[in-house]
């Protein structure tokens, strides 16, 4: 009879090829369907830091205020599944020391909701789902894509309701991740108008008039983690003014504040949430794919060893 090879050599021979083939599939195939965004997500940011706002019952401008802004994202699951995209609904809410009490987002200085709907793979803005508004656009805008690369993004800002360019800026190490710094500016710019008394913005023959609303945002700064896009680290600079019409300067300032920014605990969670999700992203795209083509490689050569030597060596069986 022929001689054969033992199972153990084969069973070596076929762990070891199968591990090699492995490898570069989930390189390839497993990893970029691991990079998406997910959508059950139920986060909330906070920012703070001082700045003026207008106290319309007293109609003036309060100055060295706390100001509060507080982002909750919730996925919208079932949305999310039936359409294949990322949807998420986001309450914005901006807080003074009088309103922040009150925990109620409808009762604050300021509160915008949205429904931001993107392309899981590319975090492209998608038009469907009810997005909200519908002229949502840009690269970037609660996270940026997955591999962020050391180049200017457009970044959606809600506010001006245009995208922003972010320049990168450099590298920085936030509790042992690396981040990616990106920064830009909003020059001044009208945003609308909002009716007021003539008298508030220095039109006081007037009764009721269409002031012109005017938004800055004198310093933009996201540090972003590479792999996964997340944003951990912001600070915003955001100005909101009254003009009358056809007027060059400010009358009234609605909101003004420099370095608002994420309070610490936010900071910690978005970090924490970006490490956990760049690990995930690094086993399959890195240490399970590296591990699997050296213990294949080991595996297929002992086992191609075994085989060889037994076909050689075997010995002949009575019938």
């Amino acid at each position: 009879m022929p001689r054969t090879a033992s199972p153990l050599s084969l069973a070596l021979l076929g762990a070891g090829v199968f591990l090699l083939v492995l490898a570069p599939l989930l390189i390839w195939y497993v990893t970029p369907r691991a990079a998406v965004t997910p959508v059950d997500v139920d986060v909330t940011t906070v920012f703070t830091g001082t700045g003026s706002y207008f106290d319309t019952d007293a109609l003036t401008t309060r100055d060295g205020q706390r100001i509060t802004i507080t982002r909750h994202v919730l996925g919208d699951v079932a949305a999310s599944e039936q359409s294949g995209r990322a949807v998420w609904d986001v309450s914005t809410a901006v807080d003074t020391p009088r309103t922040l009490p009150l925990k109620d987002p409808r009762r604050a200085f300021q509160w915008t909701t949205g429904r931001w709907v993107t392309d899981r793979r590319s975090n492209a803005p998608v038009h469907c789902c009810g997005e909200s508004p519908t002229r949502f656009d840009g690269d970037a805008y609660l996270k940026f894509p997955f591999s962020v690369e050391k180049k200017t993004y457009r970044w959606w800002d809600d506010t001006l309701g245009a995208a922003v360019p972010l320049r990168f800026a450099g590298t920085t190490q936030l509790r042992g991740i690396t981040g990616y710094r990106f920064t830009g500016t909003v020059p001044a710019t009208r945003t609308g108008t909002r009716q007021v008394p003539g008298r508030l913005v220095g039109r006081p023959g007037q009764g009721q008039i269409q002031a012109e609303e005017w938004y800055a945002n004198t310093g933009i700064e996201l540090v972003v983690e590479e792999r996964t896009g997340r944003i951990v680290d912001a600070s915003i600079s955001p100005v909101k003014t009254l003009r009358a019409p056809g007027a060059r300067r400010d009358a009234v300032v609605l909101l003004r504040a420099r370095n608002l920014a994420f309070t610490p605990a936010t900071r910690r969670a978005q970090i924490a949430l970006a490490r956990a999700d760049s690990g995930k992203l690094a086993l399959v795209g890195r240490t399970l794919p590296t591990a699997a083509g050296a213990a294949g490689g080991v595996l297929a050569v002992a086992g191609g060893v075994l085989v060889a030597r037994g076909r050689r060596g075997g010995r002949f069986s009575a019938a």
